[in-house]
């Protein structure tokens, strides 16, 4: 590891997160090309991953994630936090492996209780039986295995599935615009190749880093769910570089990546719910303060869409729709100069122009200061 001694604040951090996750400028990447960077996207819901390439490509359009997806060269799993992604075919094959381990952890915390005393591996090998003869629901894959395992809760015999498993959601769920049940298989099945033998996480550190460093090892072990990560950073360390925080807290880095002067200029940016910026740290305060997580994070799970300014989060958005008319609602968390109310109106716009494509009287509007 190259020692260094350098200390890098608030604004260091903010530049080298924005400019890896191409929001200082829109980048002429393809959506694959993107979403592979990334290193997946954040996708409790289908809609966000659309407006969060919007926000970083220039040109997107629907289609080119649309046909990823109903091509499959882009598939919907559980991954990282034990979260839904989506990411390409390769990445589905080469992360799932690494990420394991804190898959059957997950399971064991949440649904234990319920699995203590069975054999799991054969409620695995049953679920792939039946989701690869048919792509099923959760819901209707707990009922039949529940025809097998009787005093079983059927919700945690899928998820048992679903976390020993790479199960993927088939299209039209991931499809811009597009309802339907998701509706699951593995994902060999749907993609015609086995997952990679390699399950070691130094590729899935050094990706992470590419993407969002430089970064502590707690920051990757919150953004990954997997643990015992520093003998893996001393293990990459002919390849790393070293820093250190405000607070003295042990950084790392790609050498090359970038690290833009803190005092580049970023643009207004909006970003859908889930994000993966404000998911991906422990120390979240290069992008948003303790007080703006509260009100971004609910308690039922949600993270809404925000909007930044300096490229920090300045407020939260939302669309109101109603018959000919789209309205982009804007609540900021402090007063905004004239100058950024303005930018933020010319960029809405072009964000109404692709998320509410055909309205007649798109506007955007402020709210109060929350």
């Amino acid at each position: 590891m190259t020692e260094h001694t350098d200390v890098l604040g608030r604004r260091d951090l903010n530049r080298a997160l924005l400019a890896r996750q191409l929001l200082l400028e829109r980048s002429s990447m393809s959506a694959s090309r993107a979403v592979e960077h990334l290193v997946g996207m954040q996708a409790q819901a289908p809609d966000p991953p659309y407006v969060g390439l919007w926000t970083r490509l220039a040109g997107f359009r629907v289609e080119d994630l649309s046909r990823l997806v109903s091509d499959r060269e882009a598939v919907r799993l559980v991954l990282m936090r034990g979260t839904l992604h989506l990411v390409t075919a390769r990445d589905c094959l080469r992360l799932r492996p690494a990420l394991r381990g804190p898959l059957e952890r997950q399971l064991a915390g949440a649904f234990g209780k319920h699995l203590t005393g069975l054999d799991l591996a054969e409620v695995a090998a049953l679920g792939r039986e039946l989701v690869e003869k048919e792509p099923l629901t959760l819901g209707v894959l707990g009922a039949r295995l529940a025809e097998r395992f009787p005093e079983r809760d059927p919700f945690a015999l899928a998820n048992a599935v679903r976390n020993l498993e790479p199960l993927v959601q088939v299209p039209p769920r991931g499809l811009w615009g597009e309802s339907g049940q998701a509706v699951h298989t593995t994902a060999e099945a749907w993609l015609g190749r086995p997952l990679d033998e390699d399950d070691t996480p130094d590729d899935v550190v050094l990706r992470y880093l590419a993407a969002f460093g430089p970064a502590s090892v707690k920051d990757m072990q919150t953004w990954s769910g997997l643990t015992r990560l520093t003998a893996v950073v001393r293990r990459l360390a002919p390849r790393l570089r070293a820093f250190r925080d405000e607070n003295g807290v042990p950084l790392y880095d790609l050498p090359d990546a970038p690290r833009p002067d803190p005092g580049t200029p970023a643009p207004v940016r909006y970003l859908p719910d889930f994000d993966n910026i404000l998911l991906s740290h422990a120390d979240r305060s290069r992008i948003l303060t303790e007080e703006q997580r509260r009100r971004v994070f609910t308690r039922n799970g949600l993270i809404r869409p925000t909007f930044l300014v300096d490229g920090f989060v300045h407020g939260m958005w939302r669309i109101e729709r109603g018959r000919g008319s789209a309205a982009l609602v804007l609540s900021p968390f402090s007063p905004l100069t004239r100058k950024v109310r303005t930018e933020l109106v010319d960029e809405g716009m072009r964000l109404l122009d692709f998320a509410a494509a055909g309205c007649p009287a798109p506007e955007v509007r402020f709210a109060d200061v929350e």
